[in-house]
């Protein structure tokens, strides 16, 4: 299954869009954090009611204390006395007025009881005091210390039951969660249903889109339509159908060109038969000794071996790639002579030849495909000067070794590339420089050069063209790709 097919079914299971959907994790993460948010106000919530009722149980007990107080002598008959501490919810009830502390009215306790001091207690202790009510088992008897709100600095000291609050809490919690659960279940619908009209269905329908326009790009009628929408999800689907428009065109030129490109090489393969049958027979009027014969025989020859020459460079071009460089390490002078032998160099009162190379030196590269490279270079020089007739030029090859990286200069003392010319100067069909040629030959040559990690480059066009190749040893190019890998 190739990746477009595995994209496709992704897209569109049913269970992966359940699972793994924005509307399922959208709808999980609003019930997680309604849920803590309902938490974060539970907790307070119970301490709170723990902390009021405890200051009803003190307030009542105070009320029990000024009856108690009116009796006479301070001594209440014990029916009145239980009565009072039953009203107040109390086993006992002691009052401090004026750093005085009076025992009110008390029933037997256990000797050992906790204290809980409402006066300085702070929220971590009474949150904390509050959640180990639902964990405590058994009823507790407990004492409890606190200001009433109608006593100011007056202390009462009570000791009770812990049950009933046990119970008065167990009771106001399931209230609270009962009410947390409705709320969180009205909460998170709205919000899953907002945020899901608001982005999900937008970015699902996104999603499906560019899944559906991969499926076949060139299709127009596969391009988005931007909805009118103002904020990011609108920008985002007009930069979206903006891009699948410039990639359809786009897709679509390379297709026509493609063909267009097929048809050449076809053509230009069957014309440089023809050409080349041509060429034979110029070479036979060359033996004519006809004077005008003689004058024109050159020039027509010259002019078949250019139109040779370019259908030969647009075959070698047409290729879907270069064959991979077959690297081996070898003497470089022996291959520049050799391209200087090829193009008939030096041509005494034309054109000088010099090639200065360091002794010994060697690269690491395709032969074959460095000879291209240097007859390439050497080659557009060569025209250059065959352009003015009355020029006398030289053309110079330097090279040395820096390190792990070879260094290849090819200079002539030409009229340079044009200014126009220069901004595309490796670019196929776009850098003709002079009459006839075909704006092939550099870029092939940066294809070459490019294979095998290195770089080539104008350096200098004041009083002539030099170029500059590098080309990095296979152990400096095995290292960048590590490094690009990592």
């Amino acid at each position: 299954m190739n990746d477009q097919t595995e994209r496709k079914n992704l897209a569109s299971s049913p269970m992966t869009r359940a699972v793994a959907g924005l509307s399922t994790k959208l709808l999980l993460l609003t019930i997680l954090f309604v849920m803590v948010a309902e938490v974060l106000v539970f907790v307070p919530s119970v301490s709170n009611f723990r902390k009021q009722w405890l200051m009803e149980r003190l307030q009542a007990a105070q009320i029990a204390s000024v009856a108690a107080e009116a009796a006479p002598d301070g001594q209440l008959p014990e029916k009145l006395r239980e009565e009072l501490l039953e009203r107040a919810g109390v086993k006992a009830i002691s009052v401090k007025h004026e750093d005085q502390r009076v025992l009110i009215v008390q029933v037997e306790t256990p000797e050992e009881v906790e204290t809980y001091d409402l006066r300085d207690a702070s929220w971590a202790e009474l949150i904390a005091d509050a959640l180990m009510v639902y964990v405590r088992p058994g009823n507790r008897v407990i004492r409890v210390v606190g200001e009433p709100d109608f006593s100011p600095g007056g202390m009462v000291d009570v000791v009770l039951d812990e049950a009933p609050l046990k119970a008065a809490m167990q009771t106001f919690g399931l209230n609270i969660l009962g009410l947390s659960i409705l709320i969180s279940i009205i909460t998170a619908t709205l919000v899953f249903l907002a945020l899901d009209w608001l982005l999900v269905k937008p970015m699902t329908q996104l999603t499906r889109n560019m899944v559906r326009f991969a499926e076949q790009p060139e299709d127009p009628s596969r391009i988005i339509a931007p909805s009118k929408r103002r904020d990011e999800i609108g920008t985002a689907e007009r930069e979206l159908a903006a891009m699948q428009n410039e990639l359809s065109q786009t897709l679509s030129q390379k297709t026509r060109l493609a063909a267009l490109g097929l048809a050449v090489s076809k053509i230009s393969h069957d014309l440089r038969n023809m050409l080349a049958s041509a060429q034979l027979l110029s070479d036979r009027l060359a033996e004519v000794k006809d004077p005008t014969v003689q004058r024109l025989v050159p020039k027509l020859i010259a002019s078949l071996d250019r139109a040779i020459r370019l259908c030969v460079q647009t075959l070698d071009f047409g290729q879907a790639q270069e064959t991979p460089p077959n690297r081996m390490r070898f003497a470089l002078a022996p291959l520049v002579f050799e391209v200087g032998d090829a193009l008939a160099l030096p041509r005494p009162g034309a054109i000088d030849w010099e090639a200065k190379l360091e002794e010994g030196l060697e690269v690491d590269a395709d032969r074959d495909q460095l000879y291209r490279v240097l007859a390439n270079l050497c080659r557009n020089a060569v025209q250059a000067f065959e352009s003015e007739p009355d020029r006398i030029g030289a053309i110079r090859v330097f090279a040395r070794r820096d390190g792990a990286v070879v260094t290849i200069d090819v200079s002539d003392t030409g009229p340079g590339v044009p200014e126009q010319a220069r901004k595309r100067l490796f670019q196929a069909f776009q850098t003709v420089a002079r009459k006839g040629g075909s704006g092939l030959g550099l870029a092939i040559s940066a294809e070459l050069v490019a294979a095998h990690g290195g770089q080539i480059e104008l350096v200098n066009n004041d009083g002539g063209a030099t170029f500059r190749i590098t080309i990095p040893d296979v152990v400096v190019e095995l290292e960048r790709a590590r490094r690009r890998r990592a």
